[in-house]
């Protein structure tokens, strides 16, 4: 890549046993992402409510979410090859003005044509964010605590779901869409801050792959069974989180919802970092199959909806499988990868994610509609349990 990363002791090196797991380059990457994030998920659900008051109704709200993460997918598919060719920091400042910008249209309209122009620009925008930030992350942390420089950028990244996501939605009911808007632009162009402070050149930690110097771009990521599988593993899990963002709030009453959105994604912040410490001491591959089990049983929990008690500890033994997977699967990957293939590993697991909860929440829509919804999280329980054995972790 024509930008790569900080210059970090090799391990085997006098005095880099336990090497600083933040240094500047680092706190700059999590101030970006922590901007960007929040600006994103102000306005996640504020979008789709604007369409609605519009009189788009629940068809154009979810064309506005299918628009952003539409976009979202085909752009991670594409950004390996714009890193290689303009480097980190050119890149990721196309991505936040991509991101921030366009929301201050809309104020001046709410058709249901300047909603969708602007969610398509704007996920174009976060797969750029979310992919770039991810590939300096495994550039940038020493690779002996790769897994708990990426549980602690889980914190980083949590946070802003946990608390703008509802902030969005509150403050557009006391203060009006317009300042929302505002608000998210102004919070990820602020990310724009951080960009020269990012080194513009910087060599990663060192690789267990033979060919560290080799190309590595997204088609010989698809062809590669080491990334594939823990991203497939993690991607069934991004399904059911998906299904519960998009249906819990209409399967139990809106009081046990609420609780329920924050306690799961609260859960899921703490044990991805649990994840990462405990993976750097024990090898991130022995989590991943337990943690995708943990995650199927959460979600079995749901067959017992609406059951209050079963569905405030579904959450929690949800959101800890799946905290577990997201920073196993990472770590796996990023590990499996030559330091030339970061942005591609990054892409593919981003491609898990967001394409695990687009599809998961378009399948579920169907199962829940002929079965019912206790039936449905029954189903969704068992297509996890089948992507176990993708989380079987052999030794290269």
């Amino acid at each position: 890549m024509s930008e790569t990363q900080e210059t970090l002791p090799h391990p085997g090196t006098a005095g880099a046993a336990r090497p600083r797991l933040v240094g500047r380059h680092l706190a700059l990457v999590f101030a970006a992402a922590f901007g960007t994030l929040t600006g994103f998920f102000l306005l996640f659900s504020v979008v789709p409510m604007y369409a609605v008051e519009g009189g788009a109704g629940g068809v154009g709200a979810g064309a506005t979410t299918g628009a952003l993460m539409l976009t979202t997918v085909l752009a991670e598919l594409s950004l390996p090859r714009l890193l290689d060719r303009f480097g980190h920091r050119r890149v990721l400042a196309a991505g936040i003005a991509l991101l921030g910008a366009p929301s201050l249209a809309l104020p001046f309209s709410s058709s249901m044509a300047t909603i969708t122009a602007v969610s398509l620009v704007r996920g174009l925008g976060f797969a750029v964010a979310v992919v770039v930030t991810g590939a300096l992350l495994a550039a940038l942390v020493p690779a002996e605590r790769r897994g708990e420089g990426i549980g602690l950028f889980g914190v980083v990244a949590g946070v802003p779901s946990l608390l703008a996501l509802p902030l969005g939605v509150w403050l557009a009911g006391r203060v009006g869409y317009t300042p929302v808007f505002v608000a998210g632009s102004v919070a990820s162009l602020a990310a724009l801050a951080a960009l020269p402070g990012l080194p513009r050149t910087v060599t990663g930690p060192a690789s267990s792959s033979p060919a560290p110097d080799r190309p590595f771009g997204i088609a010989a990521g698809l062809r590669s069974p080491a990334l594939l599988r823990p991203a497939l593993a993690f991607a069934s899990t991004a399904m059911a989180a998906g299904i519960l963002v998009t249906f819990l709030p209409d399967a139990v009453p809106a009081g046990i919802a609420a609780a329920a959105l924050f306690v799961q994604p609260a859960a899921a912040t703490l044990s991805r970092w649990w994840a990462g410490r405990v993976g750097d001491r024990y090898g991130a591959g022995r989590l991943l199959m337990p943690a995708v089990a943990v995650a199927a049983a959460g979600i079995a929990l749901l067959a017992l909806v609406p059951n209050t008690v079963a569905v405030l500890a579904a959450m929690v033994v949800f959101g800890a499988g799946f905290g577990v997977t997201q920073n196993a699967s990472m770590a796996m990957m990023f590990e499996r990868a030559p330091a030339s293939g970061y942005g591609t590993v990054s892409a593919l697991w981003n491609v898990g994610y967001d394409g695990g909860m687009g599809v998961g929440g378009a399948a579920f829509g169907l199962a829940a509609a002929a079965t019912g919804y206790p039936v449905a999280f029954g189903l969704t329980a068992a297509v996890i349990l089948l992507a176990l054995p993708l989380a079987f972790s052999r030794r290269a």
